[in-house]
């Protein structure tokens, strides 16, 4: 049987996927993640006003800046900068270390044909496993970013409006969007990574290259591209999601009941087309510029940190 070092060690050439590698893949994911969130509150900002108030921003994207800006300042668009920038680094941390770990042991038990055979189901079932580890340390600072934006007044940061959640709600409070967190970032997560390996598979075919047998410079260029359309792909999937998500963690919302009733509930005042549609366009806008940026940064951070991103390789291409 093909070892793991042999099959794994086919897909770069020199490239030893150690602990010391998925350090660097987590930290590369974290830093990724963290800097395109980040960089995008301000876009963020405006879709979460979009979806918990769409009667009040109802003049599209451009039109919610001019009015948020108008209404309380420019400052307002980077509310919940300090909570989505520590959020995404711990959720980039385990989300992409974790899709490199659960790729590289999948090579390992199904062996380099097999895995290169079903790498779609491999870059999901990744996808989907790392996500999930990932929500459950998001949720609680999504929770705090989530309630600042939709009410201004209620902290002065991370840290002050952390406390006030838990003395008013109790733990209960952070984990109030787990359902709706999941049901938006797993289906989008595993679309963003089968999508964009997807579409760099088609990308490297048409050219007729590898990655090995073009520069990094190339190769980050590909994985921007790739990017752009696995990430308007992931919006659409976990727009209903996410929007649910935006709507359950502002204060009163669905009223009295359990989680479900209550996300019954929003999605029943709120209606499919709508769960579907409000805030679609600036979240295709904003998760398109975010993926690329991402896989962008990510394999730039690896080159930097002396690593070699791992790819699945074909053996037959070898004969």
């Amino acid at each position: 049987m093909q070892s793991y070092h042999s099959s794994v060690m086919a897909t770069s050439g020199t490239a030893e996927y150690d602990l010391m590698y998925y350090l660097k893949g987590a930290a590369a994911g974290g830093i990724c993640c963290s800097i395109t969130h980040g960089a995008l509150t301000p876009v963020d900002v405006v879709k979460t006003r979009v979806q918990l108030d769409p009667v009040k921003y109802n003049s599209g994207l451009v039109g919610g800046f001019r009015q948020i800006i108008a209404e309380e300042g420019a400052m307002a668009l980077t509310t919940g900068l300090g909570a989505t920038a520590a959020g995404y680094f711990v959720q980039g941390w385990f989300k992409f270390g974790g899709v490199e770990y659960f790729k590289i042991q999948a090579v390992e038990k199904m062996g380099e044909e097999a895995a290169w055979n079903n790498k779609t189901a491999i870059y999901l079932g990744a996808a989907a496993g790392a996500e999930t580890i990932a929500d459950i340390f998001l949720c609680p600072l999504e929770a705090v970013r989530i309630r600042s934006v939709s009410d201004p007044e209620f902290c002065d940061g991370l840290a002050d409006g952390a406390v006030k959640m838990f003395k008013t709600e109790g733990i209960g409070g952070f984990y109030a969007g787990l359902v709706p967190i999941l049901g938006k970032q797993v289906p989008y997560t595993m679309a963003k990574f089968a999508v964009q390996g997807k579409a760099a598979d088609a990308i490297y075919g048409s050219m007729g290259k590898t990655p090995a047998e073009l520069s990094s410079g190339t190769n980050i260029c590909v994985s921007l591209a790739s990017g752009v359309v696995a990430g308007v792909a992931s919006a659409i999937i976990s727009h209903p999601a996410d929007t649910l998500l935006s709507k359950v963690n502002k204060k009163g919302a669905g009223g009295e009941g359990s989680m479900m009733t209550r996300l019954m509930r929003i999605a029943g005042e709120t209606g499919f087309v709508n769960l579907c549609t409000v805030g679609l366009l600036p979240r295709c806008i904003m998760i398109g510029t975010l993926t690329a940026g991402q896989f962008g940064i990510f394999d730039t951070v690896m080159g930097a940190l002396g690593a070699s991103k791992f790819h699945f390789h074909n053996p037959n291409s070898d004969k």
